[in-house]
């Protein structure tokens, strides 16, 4: 199925041989099993086929999920809206965080991610996983087990690619070298948050994942939902926003950071035609080691908007102006590190200062 959006630009994840889609759909609006995840949304399975017929015709067949998602409710209702055309979609899901009160239904041991892995793919009604992430990193699981375990399971194609998600770099830099040692297979992608107002990606995993061949898939581009053009300097929270409920569990921005970055969003999204979230997608879209950036919706308004942001390129001055207006200054050692830009660049280019 390819209509008349069917533009997507396809891109390698990592240093892997998979190719996903610019823009790929997050389904965390699927079921919307407590209050936490109905602050996302609450599709059912007829709105959540609807979306995906959507995002097909788009050109974009990766669904992101996680078995924590509405406890389990997301990814059963994302198997029942692909059913019949499991071959035409790429699926991620997510293991590690709890998912039962017992002492092992949590973490990245072998016990629970083999038994997670089982039950995704049972709620997902696949017998295969294409990209499979940790959730978060597992402090107390030796990185030989976790990534044995996720080698096994690659081998008995159950998973195709593996991933992880919020990595520091040291905990993404140590499970690749014990992947590269044991010849077991490597993280292709590395799941973060990372926009316009929030751009600690950029300090370390950023320079990590382009060395590395770890390909960043992007979540909660929109700043946690601050970057949806309906917050303005001066104007209450809009009443349907799920910051009410869920601001304190994601990043904190400033206020008056967020209205610097909102005004230039604003500036650019005139000189576009665009709207807001559409120019803050596509400035993540051009940044060094994005391989997708995952959007959610609640409806067909906001996914049909935000596939808009595909499809053409901010210019040079633009992407200059939402990168001053969101520049904050890094914390040790890395403002120490831009210091010395002769030898150490890094991706984002910076202003030479001398060192010290």
């Amino acid at each position: 199925m390819c209509g008349i959006y069917c533009w997507m630009e396809f891109r390698t994840l990592g240093r892997s041989g998979l190719k996903v889609p610019a823009l790929s759909f997050g389904t965390g609006t699927f079921g919307g099993g407590n209050e936490f995840f109905r602050a996302w949304g609450a599709s059912d399975v007829a709105e959540a086929t609807h979306l995906v017929d959507i995002c097909l015709e788009a050109g974009v067949n990766l669904f992101d999920t996680a078995d924590v998602y509405s406890d389990g409710l997301s990814e059963t209702i994302l198997g029942k809206a692909i059913a019949g055309r499991r071959d035409e979609v790429l699926i991620s899901t997510k293991a590690t965080f709890r998912m039962g009160p017992g002492p092992n239904d949590l973490g990245s041991s072998r016990h629970h991610l083999i038994r997670a892995c089982e039950a995704s793919l049972r709620r997902l009604g696949t017998g295969y996983i294409d990209i499979y992430h940790l959730h978060g990193f597992d402090a107390l699981t030796p990185a030989e087990e976790v990534l044995s375990t996720l080698n096994q399971l690659v081998v008995s194609g159950k998973v195709r690619y593996i991933a992880c998600s919020n990595f520091s770099g040291w905990h993404l830099m140590k499970s690749l070298s014990v992947a590269d040692r044991y010849g077991w297979a490597r993280y292709a992608g590395h799941q973060v948050y990372y926009s316009l107002v929030g751009r600690e990606y950029e300090w370390e995993l950023m320079p990590m994942a382009l060395d590395q061949g770890v390909g960043a898939l992007v979540w909660s581009p929109l700043g946690w939902g601050r970057l949806t053009g309906k917050i303005r300097r001066g104007k209450p929270l809009p009443a349907e926003s799920r910051l009410h409920k869920t601001a304190d569990y994601g990043p904190q921005v400033s206020e008056e950071y967020l209205y610097k970055v909102v005004d230039a969003l604003d500036e650019v999204a005139k000189e576009t035609g665009k709207t807001v979230p559409q120019v803050a997608l596509n400035w993540l879209l051009q940044r060094p080691s994005v391989s997708t950036v995952i959007f959610g919706a609640r409806n067909e308004e906001q996914l049909r908007q935000n596939l808009g942001a595909a499809g053409w390129n901010l210019s040079r001055e633009q992407v200059a102006k939402l990168d001053g207006a969101s520049e904050v200054t890094p914390v040790y050692p890395y403002w120490h590190q831009r210091q010395f830009v002769e030898r150490n660049p890094g991706p984002i280019p910076t202003p030479e200062k001398d060192a010290i």
